[in-house]
């Protein structure tokens, strides 16, 4: 089993492995890690580890009673996540390696980084300026039928992308800008679809590549024939993905 201690910034989101995540960092506690990985040198890897908030928001600690409106707020690199913050994350996250981190003048950062390698959260410190934490890494298996799974997976999406546009829409990828390595397609799709945090995460922590494309093939049928049935559904734009405010 390869561990690695690393910088753990949680989201309300799900990163995949080869996806670009754009953060804007505003809160000090994830200042704090930048500052640190900035100090990294040029040529090592600027890595920390994204985990999706399983509630979808911030799990502030509450009591029976009206709430105490003189009591300060909650600070530290794990206020808002309870008295345990590793029951608060999904137990399996992506390592995001920070191709640029700009300071800006207010001592805010543009963070553009990439996910690389899934792991598996075995514990939380949150005793210094920012969340660490203990992960695994874990490998991507193949599966059984990965490459025939992930030619039927393209057709599904191809015509899922078609739908989601609208007739009168251009298909916003052609066959060209779509890869053909089995785990590549897993992981666009599953970034690629309109799905909710609990569903992304359950393909992010799939046992295999062919579980994945499974998993996503029986997601797309379904999806495309509910955009059948809704033909006035707006069409957002599946190449960018949300800047996080942190």
């Amino acid at each position: 089993m390869t561990t690695v201690r690393l910088p753990l910034f949680p989201l309300n989101s799900v990163l995949f492995p080869g996806l670009v995540l754009p953060l804007n960092v505003f809160e000090e506690r994830y200042r704090a890690m930048m500052r640190t990985l900035a100090k990294a040198p040029e040529d090592e890897p600027r890595r920390f580890a994204v985990v999706a908030i399983r509630d979808g928001h911030e799990v502030a600690p509450s009591a029976p009673g009206m709430p105490d409106q003189t009591a300060l707020p909650q600070r530290g690199p794990a206020a808002g996540f309870g008295a345990d913050p590793a029951k608060t994350f999904h137990s399996v996250g992506c390592i995001a390696d920070a191709a640029t981190i700009r300071e800006r003048s207010d001592g805010t950062f543009e963070v553009l980084a990439t996910g690389t390698t899934r792991v598996r959260l075995l514990s939380v410190d949150a005793t210094g300026a920012f969340l660490t934490a203990e992960l695994e890494e874990l490998a991507e298996e193949p599966g059984d039928e990965a490459g025939a799974l992930a030619e039927g997976v393209l057709r599904a999406f191809r015509q899922y992308q078609k739908r989601l546009a609208g007739a009168r829409e251009r298909s916003l990828s052609t066959s060209a800008d779509l890869p053909d390595e089995p785990s590549v397609v897993s992981y666009l799709v599953a970034a690629a679809m309109v799905l909710d945090t609990p569903t992304k995460q359950r393909l992010l922590q799939a046992p295999d590549t062919a579980s994945r494309l499974r998993d996503e093939l029986k997601l797309l049928r379904s999806e495309a024939a509910v955009i059948r049935r809704l033909p006035s559904l707006p069409a957002p734009d599946l190449t960018r993905g949300p800047t996080s405010l942190n």
